[in-house]
């Protein structure tokens, strides 16, 4: 037995390179003829050769496209279909809304026309917005409409931790579960597994819960597509969406000893629809039972506003067949003409928007933007730090947020317009999360934006090309390896 088993290893030292060679071009084959992006090709190429075995494991847990992608494509054409109809019918009222938002924004509507005809949203007018900075102010009010709900709770996150305000948003929902409103709710396997396993053992309560994409060994390549939404929407008018999850790690102060800066929007109108449709969508790529949404889920009747705030909802994933919410973002940069402020804890741009941003500043456009100064991954953080040097060169503005960790993901351009969501300004937001956010056009909230903006570059350090440039070697060096991981984050 050990001679034959000695004879197998002495096998495997001369000749186990020719299995393991086989394997290595059979990968790279197969990432050359997938006809990804050049870089990002590239990119996993160099993984695979220098990190013999680690790469191959990285490659297969993040860097197929699984046939996962194929049925999400699938799901997408076969949702899409659903709804042609209902935009067809509605294509006059939309239209009429377009002339309206045209008026008051001028070119700026164009992304709205964008997001109609990629069947992304219809253009609604009827809104009233309010914006809440950080946990402390979202969520005494996010309780009290939970608590007011009369028909139907659909929540869809990517956090929903079980800790104080976990546990408080949950015993409302199993409340009012309890008293006939249809809550059903969507959290992503890899950011809420504590929720996941504490739902899957409590078989008692009349909370329809879901686990979207849930992570298993045999599915554990899949784990790359998280959903990383963070949406609300309550009897299909009072709708919330921005980067706050559910998490004490989000109210100041907290037991983490870290001051979060986070912002979300509460969003009551006819935009609920498109907020219904979009969860509905989710819930569909569950295992959730499906549900009609005629069955009083879309809210028709809404009260005169003040003044009617344009809202559209912009939302990606890796089905789609563009990444819609960077070419929404891109469409209203290239009409900017005095401002773009831009927020994001983590910024890997594409070559796409890079270029938009130096060519807005170059052209005389005030470009701004702002990320933290330490983030929450070292990888990413140093990635970050290494595309800033091009930006500066072109007179792009560049703010480190110093006060804690900067975790919102807005932009508002010339007072006009204004994006609200989850999506980070990196590529796995861009291509590979499931991402939505709310395209705004209200005076006075862009202003309460650009107000916000203001009082956070007080708490950040303005970073000037020539301070940049003397930044010691070593650091520069770190930025630059990390840099090559960037279409693989």
């Amino acid at each position: 037995m050990e001679e034959h088993i000695r004879t197998v290893v002495d096998f495997l030292n001369q000749w186990g390179w020719i299995p393991m060679l086989i394997v290595y071009v059979g990968v790279i084959v197969t990432i050359l003829i997938e006809n990804r992006n050049p870089t990002k090709t590239i990119s996993w190429v160099l993984v695979i050769v220098f990190l013999p075995f680690l790469g191959l494991i990285l490659y297969y847990l993040f860097g197929q496209k699984f046939s996962r992608v194929q049925k999400l494509k699938k799901i997408n054409q076969e949702q899409a279909s659903k709804l042609t109809r209902e935009f067809k019918r509605l294509e006059p009222k939309m239209e009429l809304s377009l002339q309206n938002i045209q008026e008051r924004i001028g070119d700026f509507s164009r992304v709205y026309a964008y997001l109609k005809n990629e069947r992304l949203s219809t253009p609604t007018l009827t809104n009233e917005v309010k914006l809440l900075v950080n946990g402390e102010e979202k969520f005494p009010i996010f309780l009290d409409d939970l608590e007011q709900a009369q028909h139907s709770i659909h929540l869809e996150y990517y956090i929903f931790d079980l800790d104080e305000i976990g546990k408080k948003v949950l015993d409302v929902l199993e409340r009012k579960a309890e008293q006939g409103v249809r809550v059903r709710v969507i959290v992503d396997s890899f950011g809420s597994p504590k929720l996941v396993r504490s739902m899957r053992k409590n078989k008692t309560t009349k909370i329809e819960f879901q686990a979207f994409l849930p992570v298993t060994f045999s599915s554990l390549a899949n784990s790359n597509y998280r959903n990383h939404r963070k949406i609300a929407v309550i009897d299909g008018k009072v709708c919330y969406i921005g980067g706050i999850n559910i998490s004490d790690r989000y109210i100041n102060p907290n037991s983490f000893g870290l001051y979060w800066r986070d912002t979300s929007v509460r969003i009551v109108g006819s935009i609920g629809t498109m907020f219904q449709i979009s969860f509905w969508n989710s819930w569909n790529q569950t295992d959730g039972e499906s549900f009609s949404l005629d069955g009083g889920y879309l809210h028709t009747h809404f009260p005169q506003v003040e003044r009617d705030t344009a809202v559209a909802l912009a939302s990606s994933d890796p089905g789609s067949i563009g990444p819609f919410n960077m070419e929404a973002l891109l469409i209203s940069i290239g009409e900017a003409n005095r401002s773009i402020k831009l927020c994001s804890p983590y910024f890997i741009p594409t070559d796409q928007l890079a270029t938009a941003l130096k060519s807005a500043a170059a052209a005389g456009v005030e470009v701004e933007l702002m990320i933290p100064s330490r983030g929450d991954s070292w990888i990413v953080q140093h990635a970050s730090l290494s595309f800033l040097k091009p930006l500066l060169e072109r007179g792009v503005k560049v703010y480190l947020y110093d006060k804690g960790f900067l975790h919102a993901k807005t932009s508002v351009i010339d007072g006009q317009i204004a994006y609200v969501g989850t999506m980070n300004l990196d590529i796995r937001s861009f291509y590979i999360n499931y991402e939505v956010s709310a395209v705004i056009s209200n005076e006075a909230f862009c202003l309460q934006l650009d107000q916000q903006f203001d009082l956070d570059k007080k708490d950040s350090i303005l970073i000037t090309l020539d301070e940049w440039s003397k930044r010691k070697t070593w650091k520069r060096g770190v930025d630059s390896v990390c840099r090559l991981l960037a279409p693989l984050l």
